[in-house]
């Protein structure tokens, strides 16, 4: 992907997704770090709530200083509300304000924390953890749903920002992948579920890819990091302010 050496930071690398996309870059000779709200790992990790935007400003600084430079930022951290969204007034008003909060204004302090030292350099990108809920209007989680489009809405607000400096800026938008967040949605409705309707993980999920994925199977953390190094690499040098789907079909815009 000529991305050996290239300076890269992860948010929410520590596990799922932004765990495999970390991995993927280091994979390719890339100095990566890692900011989570989990406790560090190792020194290659930096503790820090994406709500809390003077912490990533601290560990934005910290990276430059440790890498030289930033070439590539990836805002993979994101929360569901944990209930079940079906209809919407199921939910109070009050469970909508994390959600938004980590997921879209938490992408937003991500961005404004790096991107002084991703303008440093050029042709360096900024891409975002979206969702396929964030373009059909996902029924089971409403705040998720609508975090996530706010995230597409501000990744395209940023590409057309960061052009003239030679920074592209992408969004991932998954579909079924067994991550944590996946299996909180599953147990948010088998809770809103009388006892006799439930269903077992595994029957559930593969129930629901049947119904809206065309080709039928789950897609994978490793599958939505190589669309992370491709939206980095220089084979992507024309492609800005676009949401790459890797849904197994779930999504499809005539």
């Amino acid at each position: 992907m000529q991305l050996k050496d290239n300076a890269v930071v992860v948010a929410g690398g520590a596990s799922g997704i932004g765990l495999a996309i970390a991995q993927a870059f280091s994979a390719e000779g890339c100095r990566v770090g890692v900011v989570d709200i989990a406790e560090p790992a190792d020194e290659h990790a930096l503790q820090a709530d994406l709500r809390d935007y003077p912490a990533l400003q601290g560990a934005a600084a910290t990276f430059r200083k440790r890498f030289g430079r930033i070439d590539h930022a990836v805002c993979a951290a994101a929360i569901g509300s944990g209930k079940y969204g079906f209809p919407f007034w199921n939910l109070k008003p009050k469970d909508w304000t994390e959600v938004v909060e980590v997921n879209l204004l938490g992408a937003v302090n991500f961005a404004h924390a790096f991107t002084p030292h991703l303008i440093e350099g050029s042709k360096g990108s900024i891409t975002f953890l979206a969702s396929v809920a964030g373009q059909t209007g996902s029924q089971t989680d409403p705040p998720y749903s609508a975090a996530k489009a706010g995230v597409i809405n501000f990744m395209q607000c940023a590409a057309k920002d960061l052009a003239p400096y030679g920074i592209r800026a992408n969004a991932i938008s998954p579909g079924m992948v067994k991550t944590s967040l996946n299996q909180s949605v599953w147990k948010a409705l088998q809770d809103s579920l009388p006892e006799e309707k439930r269903q077992d993980y595994e029957t559930w999920a593969q129930a629901k890819i049947s119904n809206i994925a065309p080709l039928d199977q789950w897609q994978t953390p490793e599958e939505c990091a190589a669309a992370a190094l491709f939206l980095a690499s220089p084979l992507a040098r024309n492609i800005t302010g676009q949401t790459l789907n890797v849904d197994g079909g779930q999504v499809m815009h005539s």
